[in-house]
């Protein structure tokens, strides 16, 4: 499956995605552009964008041919991500385009 990850996600969770084909927002060349212009550039090119940006759902329409597929984590680091992969993995698998889907949760520490 094609993934991009959105520039507020760390680079090396592309690394972690393994089976997939996975590209960055930046290695797109599509850093700093807004979610709605960003949401058109991916339609046609992934099948899920995966992000940590939680009002995108509410905020724009999800593309007919794209999973968009929102974590819930702490923070952004890749620790904290890590221990999300086996749901993350099964959620990118089973969302259909069109769709949102969250992945975690938010936890005290």
């Amino acid at each position: 499956m094609r993934i991009l990850i959105d520039e507020c996600l760390p680079r090396e969770l592309a690394d972690e995605l393994v089976g997939h084909e996975v590209g960055t927002v930046q290695e797109a060349g599509w850093a700093g552009i807004s979610n709605g212009e960003l949401l058109e550039k991916v339609s046609g090119s992934f099948e899920v964008f995966l992000t940590i940006d939680k009002r995108i759902e509410s905020e724009q329409k999800v593309p007919e041919d794209v999973a968009l597929v929102t974590v819930v984590a702490h923070s952004n680091r890749i620790q904290d991500l890590r221990p999300l992969l086996p749901e993350l993995l099964r959620v990118i698998s089973e969302t259909p385009p069109g769709k949102s889907a969250r992945v975690g949760r938010m936890t005290s520490r």
